[in-house]
């Protein structure tokens, strides 16, 4: 018998040999335990001599209960009962791009209480002071399209014997490093069997280390679009979860995708690179679709976020009054004044360009695509830049190894014009807008999240510092750096 939290699992006779290993087979979800055993375990869970007891547990809870065992060694301590003093020698207003020096940040749990110059802030009795020497600080970065229960495979055949117990072992994962690399806050667009709700939900307990989370479960496009599943043939007649053709449908998806707990609806609006059959350039929803589409989640107090490549998908997506468009490779005149008009954030995500055509191995009928895309995304975005369209940061992390989210920054600077200021603005204050989060995060501000970053130098001198974080605050609890327990 083996004990995970609330569940008793009944092992076959080979994995019951294991006892001496795993003292008793007793181990509760705040222990660490053998990560390779637990895998062990896990795997044989459909096996004959599997039972259940106390209460039905899902192979996806499991795997997150396990995992947690792992994270939950290495978690930092709980924010400080007193107040915390971040010292700095240097703070970014992000809103004003005033660098201030020798500034205190005052945290109160998991929240800033205030910023003064450290000459007037002294530590009084139960004070914790964290001193960053000559560090500049500044808001914890916002990535707003991530997979975060994905990781950088390509191999077909690996797609298709990925389950939703993988997916959760990689966001355990790859949340870890995501948070490591100074984004304390993502936005997930596409994960299968919600496993991306289930990750969200760990970390705010705090089972999990990783950043503040907004998930969208499983993302909607139409049947054989870039959202369905389109490697097997017919025989088998593999539908995509989120897949759904018409009005009626799309608007009962929604509502399905915010019962199962979605923050954010993703939808897939044009064809995409890393899907067999589907053209860049082709819109998938139609106009009348993406209008339902966001009428039920705006009504129901959630945004949503269209994939688009092709410049149709890209207009009729603003036009339906979709709130991102993401990737954006084709856009074009129209599009451009359309998102303009509407408000409508643009989301590149144009570091992967660059990983891609150093380390990326794509098969044949990924590849035409991709090189499709690259040969336009970047100077087309640049126009959208220029023309006034608002940007916020995505880097699609998982196309590319989670935890070089920063990489993104430096190609807003050389390849869009931005200058470092704005590029740090995409991942920080018009991120947090795009998320409807900015009374929670986005910049250092009094009754904002404690969720704080530093480097080593002038970010607004050289942005690739951000691709070289030192230290790490989320919510009050220091992760990395200097105070890390």
């Amino acid at each position: 018998m083996l004990r995970i939290g609330h569940a008793s699992l009944c092992l076959p006779e080979r994995v019951r040999t294991k006892k001496k290993t795993l003292e008793a087979l007793s181990i509760p979800p705040s222990s660490p335990a053998s990560l390779a055993t637990l895998i062990e375990l896990l795997s044989i869970h459909f096996e004959k001599g599997f039972c259940m007891r106390v209460r039905p547990v899902s192979l996806l809870s499991v795997s997150l209960i396990a995992l947690s065992s792992i994270a939950a060694h290495a978690q930092p301590s709980k924010p400080a009962t007193g107040r915390t003093l971040v010292r700095a020698g240097h703070l970014l207003d992000v809103h004003s791009g005033k660098l201030l020096d020798a500034q205190t940040i005052v945290v109160t749990g998991d929240r800033i209480t205030a910023i003064a110059p450290t000459a007037s802030t002294p530590a009084g009795a139960g004070d914790t002071v964290v001193d960053l020497g000559s560090m500049t600080v500044l808001p914890g970065l916002i990535d707003v399209h991530t997979h975060i229960t994905m990781n950088t495979e390509f191999d077909p055949y690996k797609e298709l014997t990925s389950t939703v117990a993988k997916e959760a072992i990689n966001g355990v994962v790859n949340a870890r490093t995501t948070l490591m690399a100074g984004f304390t806050t993502i936005r997930n667009v596409g994960a299968s069997g919600f496993s991306d709700v289930d990750l969200r939900d760990a970390v705010d307990a705090g089972q999990v280390v990783g950043p503040h989370m907004q998930v969208s479960g499983p993302a909607l496009g139409i049947t054989g679009g870039h959202c369905d599943e389109n490697l097997l043939p017919i025989s088998y007649h593999l539908v995509g979860e989120g897949v759904a053709d018409g009005v009626a449908a799309v608007q009962q998806k929604v509502r399905q995708n915010i019962k199962y707990g979605a923050d954010v609806i993703k939808i897939c609006a044009t064809g995409g690179v890393l899907s067999k059959g589907d053209s860049l350039q082709a819109s998938q929803y139609t106009l009348e679709e993406m209008k339902a589409i966001a009428a039920d989640a705006h009504r129901l107090g959630i945004k949503v976020a269209a994939h688009a490549h092709g410049a149709q998908g890209i207009l009729w997506a603003s036009q339906a009054g979709i709130d991102s468009i993401e990737h954006g490779s084709f856009i074009d005149a129209a599009g451009i004044a359309e998102m303009k008009k509407n408000g409508t954030y643009l989301v590149p995500t144009l570091y992967l360009e660059d990983w891609m055509m150093e380390f990326g191995h794509l098969p044949p009928f990924y590849q035409q695509k991709m090189k499709d895309a690259i040969a336009v995304a970047k100077p087309n975005i640049r126009k959208a830049y220029e023309a006034g369209v608002k940007i916020a940061l995505g880097t699609d992390a998982a196309v590319y190894p989670h935890g070089l989210n920063g990489h993104e920054l430096e190609v807003y600077v050389r390849d869009l014009g931005m200058t470092p200021l704005a590029a740090i603005q995409s991942a920080t204050v018009n991120a947090a807008d795009l998320m409807n989060w900015t009374d929670r995060t986005g910049s250092l501000d009094a009754g904002k999240w404690a969720d704080i970053i530093a480097v080593d130098g002038n970010p607004l001198s050289d942005i690739k510092l951000l691709q070289d974080v030192k230290f790490v605050m989320k919510s009050g609890v220091v992760y990395k750096g200097t105070g890390a327990k």
